[in-house]
């Protein structure tokens, strides 16, 4: 039995979706308010429950071999990141779990002080790391189908929102190839008790991703490209009176300031490790919105 956290997500589904076609069987941990229908009619047992209940997290792990971590924090990086992961390793340990699988985020180690996620994935990382247990974390870069809505918008009006460098460079993973990789990770040897960034096969300038959805939608980019200091002025309002929301935009910032990419090395390895090739973001997207 595989447990699958965040299994509404975007990566979750396509696990439990991934899991469910070969016939394993499977528990998504969901919210009472997260459309899970789909994952029903899959034949997932559904789990409702809170990740902030520890009480939750101990009964969702009862009788699983292998747990899935792939839930976001919304903006509570303390309570889902951190604190949520931290139980959910020692409920595998108390289960005597096979195998963990936990997503982290690429740059996790950089140490950005003024990112929760980031740290908080990190210190899970060194946790699970030190937990006993058999494990896999994979730090992927962007992900391929959060640009749906932004592809989507594109499609409609020809514009694209580009804030802070255009130069900086980025690694786009389809979302698909994730979740294979994840479901994979508990059998393939390769990447058992490994930490594996995880990327798709081209290194990306942000400038490129309107140049990709000109190509897709053959239509001319409109590009605003808006300065960082527009976040930082948000975040300073935010910080009057919304300091969990000045948090969550001091991550944001940190994933717009800075380069998030796999080296052609780390893709190469990645490919040999699991023994198939990336799909392009550009592929992803035609795939996905029939162009």
């Amino acid at each position: 039995m595989f447990l699958v956290t965040g299994a509404t997500g975007g990566i979750g589904r396509r696990v439990v979706r991934l899991l469910r076609q070969q016939e394993k069987s499977v528990r998504a941990f969901v919210r009472l308010t997260s459309p899970y229908s789909e994952l029903e009619h899959r034949g997932a047992d559904i789990f409702i429950g809170d990740l902030q209940l520890q009480k939750d997290i101990q009964k969702a792990c009862q009788g699983v071999q292998y747990i899935i971590s792939a839930h976001g924090s919304d903006g509570d990086a303390l309570s889902l990141d951190y604190r949520a992961n931290i139980e959910l390793i020692e409920q595998a340990k108390v289960n005597g779990v096979q195998h963990f699988v936990f997503i982290s985020v690429l740059g996790a180690d950089r140490g950005y002080e003024d990112a929760p996620v980031f740290k908080a994935k990190r210190a899970v990382e060194q946790y699970l790391q030190a937990s006993g247990l058999n494990y896999t974390i994979l730090r992927p870069a962007g992900l391929a189908s959060n640009l749906l809505p932004l592809a989507e918008r594109f499609r409609e009006t020809g514009l694209y929102l580009l804030i802070g460098d255009p130069k900086n460079r980025t690694s786009i993973v389809s979302t698909d190839d994730l979740a294979r990789i994840v479901v994979d990770s508990v059998t393939v040897e390769g990447a058992r008790n490994h930490i594996l960034s995880v990327g798709g096969p081209e290194i990306l300038l942000r400038e490129d991703i309107p140049r990709i959805f000109s190509r897709v939608f053959s239509k001319e980019p409109i590009v605003i490209n808006s300065p960082l200091f527009v976040v930082d002025g948000l975040r300073s309002a935010f910080g009057l009176f919304n300091p969990q929301a000045q948090k969550a935009l001091g991550t944001y910032r940190t994933l717009l300031s800075n380069e998030f990419f796999c080296t052609k090395e780390e893709i190469a390895n990645l490919e040999k490790i699991f023994n198939f090739q990336l799909e392009t973001l550009e592929s992803f997207l035609r795939r996905y919105l029939a162009v």
